[in-house]
């Protein structure tokens, strides 16, 4: 049986791809007792607000049609915006090099907080280069990566 994200990802796919855009993830979370799926989506130059009104209004009738979650549940359109999270290894392959924030489930030398470039992703380990440092974290030690915009 398909989980909801991808039955979601194959609805929302070709609706988000003819409004020029790309499809960078999809969340179906609990928070605060209250369902929310989210699509989170990428164009060149930058995702607007006229983008997400057009694809949650299409895809929010095909999710009416289809009806794949029972439960009730919060829709939202967003941009995966510019500090979005590394989950693929697609996602790690394009953003090599790139600045990130790599958090972990538990502290390694009195943190759970690292800020480096990523260096490397094999099978779900990451390495990312923190002060000329090469760090190597384990696929079961990292609770999050995402992109890092220093200003």
């Amino acid at each position: 049986m398909k989980k909801i994200t991808e039955i979601v990802r194959e609805l929302a796919l070709p609706v988000v791809e003819e409004n020029g855009c790309t499809l960078w993830d999809v969340e179906y979370v609990r928070e605060a007792g209250q369902w929310y799926l989210r699509l989170y989506i990428d164009k060149e130059g930058g995702v607007n607000i006229l983008d997400c009104e057009a694809i949650s209004r299409r895809v929010s009738d095909l999710l009416d049609e289809a009806d794949p979650i029972a439960e009730s549940y919060i829709f939202e359109v967003a941009s995966a915006g510019a500090e979005r999270a590394l989950k693929r290894p697609g996602d790690f392959a394009q953003f090599m090099g790139s600045p990130v924030t790599l958090k972990t489930y538990k502290a390694r030398d009195g943190r759970k907080e690292f800020a480096g470039d990523l260096a490397a992703y094999d099978d779900g380990a990451v390495e990312i280069t923190v002060g000329g440092q090469r760090l190597r974290f384990e696929k079961d030690e990292i609770a999050l990566v995402r992109l890092r915009c220093d200003f």
